[in-house]
């Protein structure tokens, strides 16, 4: 028998209606000239329609790519239809579901190689601008109060003790103070927030920011003890004795890397963490309010190509210094954003690429006085997959140079692993955490972000934060923690859900 079709033409659905072809829409910045002379923030954030505009971009696809680059996993598609639909406390709450740093992450984490880098509309036109549009939520969240906190679990009458306030720090406490149980935040420093307010400057990542996001976490019932130096104020071991059950270390990797080359220690050479630090933390940015210690000069070599040497050279530059920036590779290879290396050009920094130092000269007082630097061409790719640089024999020269900031990466503080025993190491001094749950090698102590893995984004510590919470609380409830394949079905779910919602 043959089978009836029953479809009748005219019951078929009615086709999505195609959304027309807009640019991606353009976020207003101060002019280069402008803000090369003060620390205010670079980039000025979408309005209400801009906002909308560009929300209206997104293709709402049933199978969001966007979410898989996300480490996290929020609800892009969820979010961004709620700021095209105007209801935008109902946007940071679906943020907030997910996230603890929507305004810092909005403006710092490399959207262009995670979740943007996926954004199905980027294979014919510019990507939807999803990190502008979680900024625009979350500063839309600051203007108009708060939209409401997540609901937070019956106390567990368990304690967890989490070294460090940067992302990976705060997003585990936040995480943990929902589930039900109590946190405390130790803090090295005397302002919470990490690298996020020693080592991101204010034009980039304004501080209060980072307070604002900090006291929403505080307001989700986490302490943060500052000025508390664990491996000196006291020990792993000694917070164990003193009640916590289980203990997150994420106190990130802030020792310095240095060149190794001859005269890096001489007056007037500084690591980009220091010379940042002071800017920052001991507010040298807002002289002659603050005479920080801060040596400045006229002329500032900045060695490296990543964000944090941008930032370094941008912050001398805005002190008053010309500033010319060293690295050994070509454009193409620096590990900068985009975005930072731009803004770099545009104000005024002096690009001195497929260049590498070999000395540094001081005058006879011991103060910087030259750089010698020598020309590198482009050779067979290494380790990392980018062509290897190679000098190039006779082609050294000298720089006049006041100041020498160097900025070629950072490696794990010894400070408290050497005072931990029992904790298993890398040959580089990272703590080994085991790759799904976290947990060391020392018994109800987990650790997370740049620690583990080395300097790393934003984003990848906050997503290092939300596993850890997770095996901590298995841990706590004495459940056996996740195998890799059942925290990668948790990964799935989460973005089911997001397929789900962005399919309604």
């Amino acid at each position: 028998m043959s089978e009836v079709n029953t479809n009748n033409p005219g019951d078929k659905p009615a086709p999505k209606p195609k959304r027309p072809k807009l640019p991606r829409t353009a976020i207003p910045e101060q002019p280069p000239k402008v803000r090369a002379t003060n620390f205010e923030e670079v980039s000025l954030g979408y309005d209400q329609d801009m906002a909308s505009t560009e929300a209206s971009r997104c293709l709402q696809c049933k199978r969001p790519k966007c979410v898989l680059g996300c480490p996290v996993g929020i609800d892009i598609p969820a979010f961004i239809k709620l700021i095209e639909e105007g209801d935008n406390a109902a946007a940071i709450a679906k943020l907030k579901e997910t996230t603890s740093f929507p305004a810092v992450c909005g403006r710092v984490c490399p959207q262009e190689e995670q979740c943007e880098k996926l954004c199905i509309l980027g294979r014919k036109q510019e990507p939807v601008a999803i990190g502008r549009l979680e900024r625009f939520a979350a500063d839309w969240e600051a203007l108009n109060g708060p939209s409401g906190k997540p609901e937070i679990a019956a106390s567990k009458g368990k304690h967890v003790g989490v070294v460090g306030s940067g992302p990976a720090g705060v997003t585990c406490a936040g995480e943990l103070a929902k589930m039900g149980y109590d946190v405390t935040i130790y803090e090295a420093l005397h302002k919470p927030g990490g690298v996020l307010v020693y080592g991101i400057p204010e034009f980039r990542l304004p501080k209060d920011i980072v307070q604002r996001e900090c006291d929403y976490v505080e307001s989700l019932g986490v302490e943060i003890k500052l000025d508390h130096v664990i491996g000196r104020t006291m020990t792993v071991d000694q917070m164990v004795e003193d009640g916590h059950d289980a203990v997150f270390l994420a106190n990130g990797a802030g020792l310095p890397a240095f060149m190794n080359i001859p005269g890096e220690n001489l007056n007037g050479v500084y690591s980009a963490n220091e010379f940042l630090t002071r800017s920052n933390l001991m507010k040298a940015y807002r002289f002659p309010e603050y005479d920080t210690p801060i040596k400045v000069g006229k002329k500032v070599a900045v060695i490296g190509g990543g964000n944090v040497a941008m930032d370094a050279a941008r912050t001398a530059l805005r002190l008053g210094a010309e500033v010319h920036l060293i690295y050994r590779r070509s454009r193409e290879e620096m590990p900068a954003r985009n975005e930072e290396i731009h803004h770099a050009e545009e104000e005024g920094i002096i690009f001195n690429l497929l260049t590498n130092p070999t000395q540094i000269i001081g005058d006879q007082e011991g103060w910087v006085e030259e750089i010698e630097v020598v020309e590198m061409e482009l050779g067979e790719p290494d380790a990392s997959g980018r062509r290897r640089p190679v000098p190039r024999e006779g082609s050294e020269r000298r720089i006049p140079i006041d100041v020498v900031i160097v900025s070629v990466g950072t490696k794990a503080n010894p400070l408290l692993t050497k005072s931990t025993s029992g904790l298993e190491l890398t040959s580089r001094g990272n703590i080994v955490a085991d790759e799904h749950t976290l947990l060391t090698s020392k018994e109800g102590v987990f650790a997370g972000g740049d620690i583990v893995t080395g300097a790393a984004t934003v984003i990848l510590a906050m997503g290092a934060g939300k596993l850890a919470a997770r095996s901590i609380d298995r841990y706590l409830q004495g459940q056996p923690l996740l195998t890799a394949e059942e925290e990668e079905a948790i990964q799935a779910a989460g973005n089911k859900a997001a397929e789900t919602a962005a399919a309604k």
